[in-house]
């Protein structure tokens, strides 16, 4: 073999060999995180809903991502959220649809929030859970309307409520999601 074809074979060697890293490297940088469900579709969406729509949707950052247990305490992780895509709606009949596309179950409660309390603020329990009292409604039902066993991931739920003006606390109540981070205001006018 002469100078030039070990030279062209060397370099063909090191190409393949950046070439097969490359692409483990892709591999592992775009797969998902462990214990994560991934859904090419929805499973199901919310129908046409009366009044004014809140669109909700859930994440979280899968099963595998959650932190350890503190003091007693369920297992939470602080990459959960709840989103809204609005802020503020008129007084009457609103409809909540809710989405849930993380990898664990999660619900929607709709809770007055009191003058002078802060969003996040309610106690919670042992179980990791807050106090439901009050609560005006429940989205859990998975692919149906009210209360359930959780919306499944990849799966919707509604609620249509008769909303008076003041603000709301919209949460997930499964045990740890709201210590989580997993609730949003609404402000009704």
């Amino acid at each position: 073999m002469t100078k030039r074809g070990l030279y062209t074979a060397v370099i063909a060697a090191l190409a393949a060999v950046l070439m097969t890293a490359a692409s483990l490297l892709a591999v592992a940088l775009l797969a998902p995180p462990p214990g994560a469900v991934m859904h090419r579709a929805p499973v199901c969406s919310a129908p046409s809903l009366p009044g004014t729509t809140v669109r909700v949707t859930e994440t979280d950052m899968g099963a595998g991502m959650r932190g350890r247990p503190m003091m007693g305490r369920p297992m939470v992780s602080r990459d959960m959220r709840l989103a809204l895509d609005r802020a503020s709606v008129p007084r009457g009949q609103v409809s909540f649809a809710v989405t849930n596309l993380g990898s664990v179950p999660h619900e929607l409660l709709v809770l007055a929030l009191p003058a002078g309390q802060a969003l996040g603020g309610r106690p919670v329990a042992a179980d990791g859970t807050a106090d439901e009292t009050g609560s005006l409604g429940e989205a859990s039902a998975s692919c149906a309307a009210g209360t359930g066993g959780g919306i499944a991931p990849g799966a919707a739920s509604w609620v249509t409520l008769d909303l008076p003006a003041g603000r709301y606390e919209l949460l997930c109540n499964l045990p740890g999601h709201y210590l989580a981070g997993m609730s949003a205001e609404l402000t009704v006018t």
